[in-house]
């Protein structure tokens, strides 16, 4: 049919017309509804919508407003570092966009807004800017106390992102890294005014940071070690306490029954994944407890000890249900349902008080992290565009 042909309702363009108003006026009620009934809906909205028009704004600034280049430092550096150091990828994309001199626009220290990007650990900022083709000039830059960008990587810096001295340790490090894999060696080397390489930099800003994050993660080892110990010594009790006794022989009584089987099996299961946890909870009481061993190692192995003990005491209840219903289901039948459902208490208890610092420490440890798509060897002329630049600003290394 087409568009300005007649139908017994009136033409198609004026039903679709009554149609997309309609749709307009129907959402528009969903939308006052659902924030009426979660009025932390209507902030996320208007935060968002207060985003968006910033957004815009600056869009209409870079394009449609004529600059010269001085205002353009003067006045639109302050902004575009601003963006850098609240962590706003859209503002700060927008200036790039637009500008292709916003890499030599710094403040007062001399820090560009990679320099910000990487102080403020803004991820999203620093994922935006070291894809850009004039970031071999900001890897070569310096601030005012000789700073080039792995030194300000190596600095601490406090966040309320990251919950735990070890997890912000972790954190620490994997900015680190990540921006030393995008630097050329010669500069992982290099002294700053105070004769200072990065790598001494960050071992002095974080000494009492591992302090901390040693302290927390033996608390956490030793109180976990005790529940792990506790679980085998019950457990290895009870392989050798048959549930419904022997025969003369020494056979279990019940060999055949499915309940016995459960409970061999889910014993033995506990037993082996409680020897483990503490084993891995030994590992961690005697860490060397290095900088590098937050990166990968010690939360690793609290991931392992965390799930193996969450493991024993699930089987270890399961081994208890079924104990209880070989002994009592001869004159209560039923009695495996008010079990189970008391069983699942403890375990769910302590899936609830441990799976947020599983879930953390996992995402930490295995997720995407400090996402780098390109090294040093990637970026082209790295290497003698970043060396003249030293040269030229008297470095020593």
């Amino acid at each position: 049919m087409h568009p300005k042909e007649s139908t017994p309702f009136g033409s198609t363009q004026q039903i679709t017309a009554i149609f997309g108003l309609m749709f307009h006026k129907l959402n528009r009620m969903l939308w006052n509804a659902l924030m009426r009934l979660a009025p932390s809906i209507k902030v996320i909205h208007d935060q968002k919508l207060t985003h968006m028009r910033t957004v815009e704004i600056v869009r209409i600034i870079c394009e449609g407003v004529v600059w010269t280049n001085f205002q353009k430092s003067a006045q639109l550096s302050g902004a575009m570092l601003s963006a850098a150091i609240l962590g706003i990828p859209e503002v700060v994309n927008e200036f790039i966009m637009a500008y292709d001199s916003c890499s030599n626009w710094s403040n007062q220290d001399g820090h560009t807004i990679f320099d910000h990007a990487v102080l403020h650990r803004r991820e999203k900022v620093f994922n935006l800017i070291q894809g850009v083709n004039f970031t071999t000039f900001l890897f070569s830059s310096r601030d005012k106390s000789g700073n080039n960008i792995l030194h300000l990587a190596g600095r601490l810096v406090p966040s309320s992102e990251v919950a735990g001295a070890a997890l912000q340790m972790q954190r620490e490090l994997q900015w680190f890294k990540a921006v030393e894999n995008l630097v050329h060696p010669f500069f992982r080397e290099a002294t700053n005014d105070l004769k200072n390489t990065p790598r001494e930099v960050f071992t002095k800003e974080h000494k009492e940071l591992v302090k901390e994050g040693e302290k927390w993660m033996k608390e956490t080892a030793s109180s976990c070690s005790v529940v792990a110990a506790l679980i085998i010594t019950v457990v290895f009790a009870a392989a050798f306490t048959v549930p419904g006794g022997i025969d003369g022989r020494g056979v279990p009584n019940f060999l055949y029954e499915q309940s016995f089987m459960i409970f061999a099996i889910s014993d033995m299961l506990a037993l082996f994944s409680s020897i483990t946890s503490v084993l891995m909870f030994l590992g961690i009481l005697t860490s060397r407890y290095a900088e590098e061993d937050f990166l990968v190692s010690l939360p690793r192995k609290l991931i392992i000890g965390l799930i193996t003990l969450f493991f024993s005491i699930a089987s270890m209840m399961v081994a208890f249900g079924a104990t209880v219903h070989i002994s009592l289901s001869h004159k209560w039948n039923l009695v495996i349902i008010p079990i189970a459902l008391v069983g699942c208490v403890p375990v769910t208890l302590f899936a609830l008080l441990q799976f947020p610092l599983l879930l953390d420490m996992y995402s930490s440890t295995y997720g995407p992290g400090i996402i780098i798509e390109s090294s040093w060897r990637e970026l082209t002329s790295c290497h003698m565009v970043a060396k003249d630049n030293y040269r030229k600003h008297s470095y020593k290394c």
